[in-house]
């Protein structure tokens, strides 16, 4: 059995597909071919690409096969599932606020919303998304999607914080509701001089000898153009690995198995 994570696909589905192809993972049919593998999606399915229903419909699919073979394949939420569920439950009502006006419509539209996947949403969708985790720990990985501290405002272990996010996110309070999506948009707790000794702190909470995420665009790390990014970025002493590849600006769909081992 294998571990593999997929970085950020944001309605691309059939550059997906293909990556996953390229593993062994689907055959040519898009149909479960991984035998015992184990896929971990990191999030952010929707938004800025042309199919993140379609994605989501892709993986939902995937998920139901593999288990027939022994393996798994789950997801993680992203901010743009929560901003896709934000969105959906609240439109243009106003978040109350001190900072100017604030609302999900606002903000799904500037950071890529499709109508076209507000539209094709059902209460199937719906559910099933919100009854995603947002944090994991997966053979000594600590997966979560944005490189934050945040999540530790939720609980101080992977229970907690998973139980309070579904909470907020199967329930009417707006105001928690985009407190989350204000947190899980926070990102670069793990660069610079103190990034080291920030991931260490996240995993003495939670657990995992390396952190997993997505979220930050690899390319932005370093300062290069999204294809040149030829595989994920192993970062603050090793504790860190960003698998955003940057699909939705060129780069490639990033799928990775673990544990990752740069090239000499």
């Amino acid at each position: 059995m294998s571990v593999y994570v997929v970085g950020d696909v944001h309605g691309h589905r059939d550059a997906l597909a293909d990556a996953l192809r390229a593993e062994g993972l689907v055959d040519g049919d898009d149909k479960w071919s991984g035998a015992e593998d184990q896929v971990w999606f990191l999030g952010d399915f929707v938004d800025r690409g042309p199919d993140g229903v379609g994605v989501i419909d892709f993986v939902r699919s995937l998920q139901e096969q593999a288990p027939e073979a022994g393996g798994s394949v789950q997801m993680l939420l992203g901010n743009h599932e929560i901003l896709l569920l934000g969105m959906y439950h609240f439109g243009d009502r106003q978040v109350p606020s001190d900072f100017g006006p604030r609302s999900f419509a606002r903000s799904w539209e500037i950071n890529g919303g499709l109508l076209s996947d507000q539209d094709r949403l059902t209460p199937e969708h719906i559910e099933w998304l919100s009854a995603r985790p947002v944090v994991s720990l997966v053979d000594d990985h600590l997966l979560m999607h944005s490189d934050t501290l945040e999540y530790l405002d939720w609980g101080a272990d992977l229970d907690s914080i998973n139980s309070a996010v579904q909470e907020i996110l199967t329930g009417n309070d707006i105001e928690a509701f985009w407190e989350v999506w204000r947190r899980m948009t926070t990102r670069y707790a793990f660069r610079g001089p103190a990034g080291e000794d920030n991931a260490r702190q996240l995993m003495d909470a939670l657990g995992g000898s390396r952190i997993v995420h997505g979220h930050s665009v690899i390319a932005d790390q370093l300062g290069i153009h999204p294809a040149q990014i030829e595989g994920p970025y192993l970062y603050a002493g090793g504790k860190a690995l960003g698998i955003d590849g940057g699909l939705f600006v060129g780069g490639p769909c990033l799928v990775v198995e673990l544990p990752f081992v740069p090239e000499p």
